[in-house]
């Protein structure tokens, strides 16, 4: 497809390589009340897939200096260069994500980005005014900062690891050969099952 009196292709302005630098997004992520209802509507509407849903887990986070389990369940997809994030928290907590969207809200929570040296990055966000409000306790150092106020949006910086990087280029590929098949992939050990 090319704009009307131009021979250059539309995805010549939103396609492009994975994003480099610390400060550069790669993932947008919402805040969601029904992860199939949502992924669901954004195949039909936007052409978007397949969805990647991951199993119903609970992680261990520290909010605003409080740790606390919070049970929730995510779906990924790729967009050109940009992951889809999608989040149902299901069971009830104070967590970063209800702090921004009550039971029953959908909406943009964060952007994230990936940084190697996560502890510059993560001062470079606090020097600039953007205070720690929640993390992540696991292997994978995952940090969230207030950046509402300036952005509308919470900033999340997760540390690059060659891990971390072939899942999220794993499943780019799986989005990039997507023939519109099995559009919501609940994902298994051996592969992925359909929502019943």
């Amino acid at each position: 497809m090319t704009g009307e009196g131009s021979s250059v292709p539309f995805s010549h302005f939103y396609q492009g390589g994975w994003p480099e630098g610390d400060y550069r997004f790669f993932q947008i992520a919402w805040v969601v009340e029904d992860l199939f209802a949502t992924a669901r509507r954004w195949t039909e509407v936007y052409g978007v897939g397949p969805f990647l849903v991951l199993p119903k887990r609970t992680h261990q986070a520290r909010y605003r200096g409080k740790e606390v389990p919070v049970e929730m369940q995510i779906a990924v997809s790729q967009a050109g260069p940009v992951q889809l994030e999608f989040i149902q928290q299901t069971a009830e907590v104070d967590s970063i994500y209800r702090e921004i969207f009550p039971k029953g809200v959908n909406g943009v929570h964060h952007f994230c980005t990936m940084t190697a040296d996560f502890d510059r990055t993560a001062r470079h966000y606090e020097a600039m005014g953007y205070p720690s409000v929640a993390q992540m306790l696991g292997p994978l150092r995952v940090e969230y900062f207030d950046t509402q106020k300036d952005f509308g949006h919470i900033t999340e910086l997760v540390e690059f690891t060659p891990e971390m990087m072939a899942a999220h280029q794993r499943n780019a590929a799986i989005c990039s050969a997507w023939d519109g098949t099995d559009p919501i992939r609940i994902l298994t050990r051996d592969g992925y099952r359909l929502p019943e």
